[in-house]
């Protein structure tokens, strides 16, 4: 079986940088802190950081960052990664205080869930 002439395969070109998550993360599969969820929100410990010596994923969440929180979720969205790619290299940054953390703040008036649970179980009792 032979491919036609006009047809040629530019791999690299056509499916653009192909490198595992492993080779991004070093070899780690996960996260060493534990407070990463979803909706843990990053921003840049300070904005005049130089990413010159990072590499090309910690120096793009650091751009991504300088404006404004974002979620950990966002942060894999707008790099195109596997959030558990992005937790490593969010711990990384962590490690070297270039990041700062913060889970969102439950507003006070949200009801407990075990109330609502509570509550739930005593309506179906009736």
């Amino acid at each position: 079986m032979t491919a036609d002439a006009d047809e040629v395969w530019f791999f690299d070109q056509d499916a653009g940088p192909l490198v595992r998550p492993y080779a991004i993360t070093n070899g780690r599969t996960g996260p060493l802190r534990t407070g990463f969820t979803l909706i843990t929100l990053v921003v840049t410990a300070d904005p005049r950081t130089d990413t010159t010596r990072l590499s090309p994923e910690a120096a793009a969440i650091i751009g991504l960052c300088r404006e404004r929180p974002l979620a950990v979720a966002e942060i894999a969205a707008g790099l195109d990664l596997p959030v558990s790619v992005v937790k490593v290299l969010l711990d990384d940054l962590c490690e070297t205080r270039l990041i700062l953390t913060r889970a969102p703040v439950r507003p006070a008036d949200t009801p407990d869930v075990a109330l609502i649970r509570a509550v739930i179980e005593g309506v179906r009792r009736l």
